[in-house]
């Protein structure tokens, strides 16, 4: 593997068609929820904008966001890895 295949987890072609196949599965998903695009970029400039006006006041709100999604991230991460070592 040289380093390009090596940063990208595989070969450049693959790497592309499992980046198209996610982007639609969550593309469906987000769909469903009734998100678009322009609301995700929409909210993330209002995360920005909070966090500059409210100052450090804002660690808390972000930390609840962050523990918000790691309830969920981490343990599917720790699924995939244990999926990913019965591979190997």
């Amino acid at each position: 593997m040289n380093g390009l295949q090596r940063f990208m987890g595989g070969s450049p072609g693959q790497v592309l068609l499992r980046l198209v196949v996610v982007s639609f599965i969550v593309g469906i998903v987000l769909s469903a929820l009734g998100l678009t695009p322009w609301e995700i970029v929409d909210k993330a400039r209002q995360l920005f904008f909070r966090i500059w006006n409210m100052g450090f006041g804002a660690i808390e709100w972000i930390w609840t966001y962050f523990l918000l999604g790691a309830v969920v991230v981490i343990p599917v991460w720790i699924i995939l890895r244990l999926l990913n070592m019965n591979r190997s």
